[in-house]
């Protein structure tokens, strides 16, 4: 498994130091303390661009260390040694902490303060990506724009409209197990697309 690693050494460092949202992260249930997970180089060609970590990543420090990241790995076709090498793989959420547990231990949206601190600075960062993959609704919103605004069924229904730049996903959390149920061309229309883009922009030189 790999360790958590610097991002550039400037911007990845003040991003590693930011407690914007300290007192915000005391107050939920969870009550705990900003740990960004901040994991890109400049060099990377693919961008997996999530919500924010969940509790299991807030502990170790590693993006989709859980059972969301096996599911996304298998999506992808890559071994875990691709999926986090970050020389050719960043992994930049619409949150780098943890947003915490309301009241009934559901997982908090993430702050829309982290994304408009830092998400464009980092974008800037990543000049050789050859394919985005937005997950969720608040990550499409971002890298899509008005195209995303009808929710994410309609967003990932219409994937092939944003190839060859992007290509949307739903959270692989095991929460949406109902959702590719009701949605069986996300497996066999989707996926083998995906795979392929995904091989073809770690490829690209």
């Amino acid at each position: 498994m790999p360790t958590p690693p610097p991002a550039s050494p400037s911007l990845g460092a003040e991003i590693a130091a930011c407690r914007l949202c300290a007192e915000r992260f005391a107050a939920t249930a969870s009550a705990h303390q900003p740990r960004p997970v901040v994991w890109f180089r400049p060099t990377a060609r693919l961008l997996i661009a999530g919500q924010a970590p969940g509790m299991r990543v807030h502990g170790a420090g590693i993006p989709f260390h859980d059972r969301s990241g096996d599911r996304l790995r298998d999506w992808l076709g890559l071994t875990e040694a691709e999926f986090y090498d970050r020389d050719r793989v960043a992994i930049v959420p619409m949150a780098f902490c943890f947003p915490g547990y309301d009241a009934k231990s559901s997982d908090l949206p993430p702050p829309p303060i982290c994304a408009h601190t830092w998400h464009a600075r980092v974008m800037a960062e990543l000049p050789d990506l050859q394919l985005i993959l937005p997950i969720g609704g608040p990550a499409q919103r971002w890298h899509l724009g008005p195209a995303a605004r009808g929710g994410v069924t309609a967003t990932v229904t219409a994937w092939r409209s944003f190839l060859p730049r992007a290509l949307p996903l739903p959270h692989p959390s095991w929460r949406n197990t109902a959702w590719l149920t009701r949605n069986p061309w996300f497996a066999t229309e989707l996926v083998p697309v995906l795979r392929q883009h995904v091989r073809r922009s770690l490829e690209t030189r």
